[in-house]
């Protein structure tokens, strides 16, 4: 039965929220557990869609899975199959990246081309062509890349044009098998990568320079089990830090490593937040009117486009003209129109949009067309005058585990109802 979450805006935020388990930690982790045939522990794992999509493809390729809400076991004494399909790398293009743990065990792998996100192309072309480099014979049919290494993998020299993180996780996983030292230059730094990394690490592969520009894996024929719990959701803190400067009041977010969120920090307070920073949390006091910045998206450490529409969305009531660039993703602003809709006052050039903050949004049936966009709505819909109702949110469960409960835990008055239920009173508010 389809939902839509319901909000009504207008109220400052205040308490305490703690963030679940990183979801993009968690899906290149588990797809690296196909590298050994022993089993693997994984905690802290948020109870999400893309989680779930996950395991399905793990189970698919021989895994022998469970979960209980928090914590996943799995072993693969085999894999019984070598094919990621279409469904579900549309579904969920992540799923791309078990190509290389795929050709690292089995030697052969057919994956579909990614789907996903509405948010942009986002090629695949330095996942082959470093493969390809690593002795993979790669061709492209009916829109399925179908790889093979027969005489397995060899060590390589792989330079990225660009620090993608899917390329640099590909890379990592598939050089974990290859006996020999494979060096990936211009690697992504995200922390997500470095959360990779030490888990093949706990498997017994030697690597360097992890949260670098280089890498440097020295992999093994054979790998061991782990047990290992995931690193704190940065994207998910950022959005409920994002949602409190944006409301006004004072709230602490916790459970991750605050130097995760890059220049987020340094953002809010430009903006006119207080940030006081712990080893595993951070107290946003906003009592001043909102300040508009200028901000581009980066590879980490700097600003996250993960955060770019969240940040939107409070900009979209600061005082001035904020200007956003997005450099990352192209087609990445699907939410603009949505804002639009509850007054907000955006002009898109290219990959930059130009944001008038006004003086307030309103209430307004929206629809998230991706999983931050979505995010994006909810803040808006959180600052709006009356009730926001937000639809289509199947993209929000991909990405915020307990979202309706953390906000009204910030004293927020949001809430989920069936698609058929029009006039309710929302519990609390």
């Amino acid at each position: 039965m389809n939902s839509f979450i319901e909000i009504t805006g207008g109220r400052e935020l205040s308490g305490e929220v703690q963030v679940s388990g990183s979801k993009n930690a968690a899906l290149p982790i588990l797809m690296a557990t196909l590298l050994t045939g022993q089993e693997c522990i994984i905690k802290n794992v948020p109870n999400l869609e893309d989680v779930a999509l996950t395991l399905h493809l793990l189970e698919q390729l021989g895994a022998d899975a469970s979960y209980d809400g928090s914590t996943i076991i799995t072993k693969t004494d085999h894999l019984t199959g070598s094919e990621a399909s279409y469904s579900l790398v549309k579904a969920l293009r992540a799923s791309f990246w078990v190509l290389g743990p795929l050709l690292a065990r089995a030697g052969a792998a057919r994956v579909a081309l990614p789907g996903g996100d509405a948010i942009g192309t986002r090629p695949v072309d330095i996942h082959l062509s470093a493969l390809s480099k690593m002795g993979a014979d790669i061709k492209m049919k009916h829109g399925v890349v179908v790889a093979s290494a027969p005489a397995g993998l060899r060590p390589a020299n792989i330079t990225f044009p660009f620090p993608s993180v899917g390329a640099t996780h590909q890379i990592l996983m598939a050089a974990s098998l290859v006996p020999g030292v494979t060096r990936i230059k211009g690697a992504a730094k995200e922390p997500e990568v470095v959360a990779l990394a030490d888990f093949l690490a706990l498997l017994g592969v030697a690597i360097e320079g992890a949260g670098t520009s280089e890498i440097v894996v020295e992999g093994k024929g054979d790998l061991s089990g782990a047990t290992y719990s995931l690193i704190g959701d940065r994207i998910e803190a950022g959005t409920y830090l994002l949602a409190i400067a944006a409301c006004g009041g004072r709230g602490v977010v916790s459970g991750f490593v605050p130097e995760h969120l890059g220049n987020l920090l340094t953002i809010l307070e430009q903006m006119g937040a207080e940030v006081s920073v712990k080893e595993q949390s951070v107290m946003l006091t906003r009592q001043s009117e909102l300040r508009a910045v200028t901000v581009q998206t980066e590879p980490f450490p700097g600003f996250a486009t993960d955060l770019q529409a969240p940040l939107m969305a409070a900009l979209c009531v600061a005082n001035g003209q904020s200007i956003i660039e997005e450099n990352i993703f192209e087609g990445r602003f699907g939410h603009v129109p949505e804002l639009r809709r509850m007054g907000a006052k955006v002009v898109l050039r290219e990959r930059t949009a130009i944001i008038d903050g006004v003086l307030g949004l309103s209430g307004a049936p929206v629809e998230g067309g991706d999983i931050r966009g979505a995010a994006a709505l909810v803040i808006a819909g959180l600052v709006a005058e009356g009730r926001t109702q937000i639809h289509d949110i199947v993209h929000l469960r991909r990405g915020y585990e307990l979202l309706e409960n953390k906000f009204s835990s910030l004293g927020a008055c949001i809430t989920c109802r069936p698609e058929e239920v029009e006039d309710y009173q929302s519990v609390g508010c």
